[in-house]
Protein backbone atom coordinates (compact mmCIF):
# COMPACT_ATOMS: atom_id res chain seq x y z
CA UNK A 1 0.00 0.00 0.00
CA UNK A 2 1.33 3.27 -0.86
CA UNK A 3 1.23 6.28 1.54
CA UNK A 4 -1.35 9.20 0.82
CA UNK A 5 -0.15 12.48 -0.43
CA UNK A 6 -1.59 13.96 2.88
CA UNK A 7 -0.73 12.18 6.15
CA UNK A 8 -3.33 13.40 7.22
CA UNK A 9 -5.85 10.99 5.67
CA UNK A 10 -3.41 7.95 6.45
CA UNK A 11 -4.45 8.40 10.02
CA UNK A 12 -7.42 6.30 10.14
CA UNK A 13 -5.93 3.41 7.49
CA UNK A 14 -7.99 0.59 7.13
CA UNK A 15 -5.65 -1.82 7.02
CA UNK A 16 -3.63 -0.90 11.01
CA UNK A 17 -7.02 -0.75 12.36
CA UNK A 18 -9.17 -2.85 14.81
CA UNK A 19 -13.01 -1.42 15.30
CA UNK A 20 -15.24 -2.71 18.05
CA UNK A 21 -18.87 -1.57 18.82
CA UNK A 22 -21.25 -2.43 21.32
CA UNK A 23 -24.71 -0.61 22.50
CA UNK A 24 -24.66 0.01 26.31
CA UNK A 25 -28.18 0.22 28.17
CA UNK A 26 -26.87 3.44 30.06
CA UNK A 27 -26.78 6.92 29.52
CA UNK A 28 -23.67 8.40 27.66
CA UNK A 29 -22.71 10.38 30.85
CA UNK A 30 -22.83 7.30 32.85
CA UNK A 31 -20.53 5.17 30.45
CA UNK A 32 -18.22 7.91 29.85
CA UNK A 33 -17.74 7.90 33.96
CA UNK A 34 -16.77 4.58 33.88
CA UNK A 35 -14.12 4.88 31.51
CA UNK A 36 -13.07 8.50 32.66
CA UNK A 37 -12.84 8.08 36.66
CA UNK A 38 -10.46 6.44 38.82
CA UNK A 39 -12.64 4.68 40.93
CA UNK A 40 -14.47 2.61 38.05
CA UNK A 41 -11.78 1.75 35.12
CA UNK A 42 -9.78 -0.29 37.01
CA UNK A 43 -12.91 -2.32 38.59
CA UNK A 44 -14.24 -3.43 35.27
CA UNK A 45 -11.49 -3.23 32.55
CA UNK A 46 -9.84 -6.08 31.00
CA UNK A 47 -10.76 -9.48 29.56
CA UNK A 48 -12.79 -11.73 31.07
CA UNK A 49 -11.06 -13.68 33.64
CA UNK A 50 -8.50 -10.87 33.95
CA UNK A 51 -7.90 -8.29 36.93
CA UNK A 52 -6.11 -5.36 37.22
CA UNK A 53 -3.93 -3.84 39.69
CA UNK A 54 -2.88 -0.08 38.95
CA UNK A 55 0.42 1.65 39.82
CA UNK A 56 -0.58 4.94 38.75
CA UNK A 57 -4.06 6.66 37.35
CA UNK A 58 -4.27 10.26 36.24
CA UNK A 59 -7.16 10.65 33.82
CA UNK A 60 -6.23 13.85 32.10
CA UNK A 61 -5.01 15.05 29.10
CA UNK A 62 -1.47 14.20 29.40
CA UNK A 63 -1.86 11.79 32.56
CA UNK A 64 -0.92 8.01 32.59
CA UNK A 65 -2.36 4.49 34.03
CA UNK A 66 0.19 2.37 34.91
CA UNK A 67 -1.17 -0.85 35.74
CA UNK A 68 -0.70 -4.49 35.68
CA UNK A 69 -3.09 -7.03 33.20
CA UNK A 70 -3.29 -10.12 35.32
CA UNK A 71 -4.66 -13.28 33.40
CA UNK A 72 -6.68 -16.08 35.15
CA UNK A 73 -3.17 -18.56 34.64
CA UNK A 74 -0.95 -15.67 36.44
CA UNK A 75 0.78 -14.44 33.56
CA UNK A 76 1.38 -10.70 33.81
CA UNK A 77 1.25 -7.49 31.24
CA UNK A 78 3.11 -4.32 32.36
CA UNK A 79 0.78 -1.69 30.83
CA UNK A 80 0.75 2.01 30.03
CA UNK A 81 -2.36 4.22 28.83
CA UNK A 82 -1.09 8.22 28.38
CA UNK A 83 -4.27 10.26 27.79
CA UNK A 84 -4.48 12.13 24.43
CA UNK A 85 -8.07 13.67 24.38
CA UNK A 86 -10.70 13.98 26.60
CA UNK A 87 -13.77 15.62 25.73
CA UNK A 88 -16.55 14.92 28.30
CA UNK A 89 -18.99 12.81 27.48
CA UNK A 90 -18.04 12.08 24.17
CA UNK A 91 -14.75 11.22 23.47
CA UNK A 92 -11.12 9.69 24.70
CA UNK A 93 -8.34 9.02 23.31
CA UNK A 94 -5.08 7.37 24.37
CA UNK A 95 -1.84 5.76 23.75
CA UNK A 96 -1.71 1.76 25.10
CA UNK A 97 1.45 -0.07 25.42
CA UNK A 98 3.49 -1.45 27.49
CA UNK A 99 4.66 0.39 30.69
CA UNK A 100 7.84 2.01 29.06
CA UNK A 101 8.57 5.27 28.03
CA UNK A 102 7.92 5.47 23.34
CA UNK A 103 6.84 1.65 23.59
CA UNK A 104 7.10 1.29 20.21
CA UNK A 105 4.44 -1.78 19.76
CA UNK A 106 2.04 1.32 21.61
CA UNK A 107 -0.97 2.07 19.48
CA UNK A 108 -3.91 4.88 19.73
CA UNK A 109 -7.42 3.97 20.82
CA UNK A 110 -10.09 6.68 20.45
CA UNK A 111 -13.42 5.91 21.99
CA UNK A 112 -16.65 7.23 21.21
CA UNK A 113 -19.76 7.80 23.01
CA UNK A 114 -22.72 8.28 20.88
CA UNK A 115 -26.34 8.64 22.90
CA UNK A 116 -29.36 7.09 21.20
CA UNK A 117 -32.74 8.78 22.32
CA UNK A 118 -33.59 5.44 24.53
CA UNK A 119 -31.00 5.95 26.76
CA UNK A 120 -28.97 3.85 25.38
CA UNK A 121 -25.01 4.47 24.59
CA UNK A 122 -23.52 3.39 21.29
CA UNK A 123 -19.60 2.99 22.54
CA UNK A 124 -16.90 2.62 19.43
CA UNK A 125 -13.37 1.78 19.78
CA UNK A 126 -11.04 2.00 17.26
CA UNK A 127 -7.38 1.11 17.70
CA UNK A 128 -5.17 2.08 15.18
CA UNK A 129 -1.78 0.42 14.98
CA UNK A 130 1.71 1.64 13.56
CA UNK A 131 1.51 -1.03 10.78
CA UNK A 132 -1.08 -3.52 8.98
CA UNK A 133 1.52 -6.24 10.78
CA UNK A 134 1.37 -5.25 14.17
CA UNK A 135 -2.74 -5.11 13.66
CA UNK A 136 -2.46 -8.47 12.45
CA UNK A 137 -0.31 -9.76 15.56
CA UNK A 138 -2.83 -8.58 18.04
CA UNK A 139 -6.00 -9.69 16.13
CA UNK A 140 -4.11 -13.06 16.48
CA UNK A 141 -3.03 -12.69 19.90
CA UNK A 142 -7.35 -12.27 21.02
CA UNK A 143 -7.44 -8.35 20.32
CA UNK A 144 -11.00 -8.73 19.12
CA UNK A 145 -12.23 -11.47 21.11
CA UNK A 146 -10.88 -9.44 24.31
CA UNK A 147 -12.01 -6.38 23.28
CA UNK A 148 -15.42 -7.63 23.14
CA UNK A 149 -15.01 -9.72 26.86
CA UNK A 150 -13.72 -5.95 27.87
CA UNK A 151 -16.99 -4.12 26.68
CA UNK A 152 -19.70 -6.25 28.15
CA UNK A 153 -17.52 -6.60 31.39
CA UNK A 154 -18.16 -2.58 31.36
CA UNK A 155 -21.94 -3.10 30.30
CA UNK A 156 -22.05 -5.20 33.37
CA UNK A 157 -20.35 -2.62 35.42
CA UNK A 158 -22.88 0.26 33.91
CA UNK A 159 -25.82 -1.63 33.97
CA UNK A 160 -26.06 -2.97 37.54
CA UNK A 161 -27.91 -1.05 40.23
CA UNK A 162 -25.20 -0.50 42.18
CA UNK A 163 -23.17 1.64 39.87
Amino acid sequence: MTSSPNPALDQWALDREIVLSRVIKARREVVFAAWSDPDHLPNWFGPTGFRIETKEIDIRVGGLWRFEMIAPDGQRWQSRMEFRRIEPPALIAFDHGADEPDDPGRFRTTITFDEQSDGKTVITLRQLHPSKAQRDQGIGFGAVEFGYQTLEKLARHVESPAS
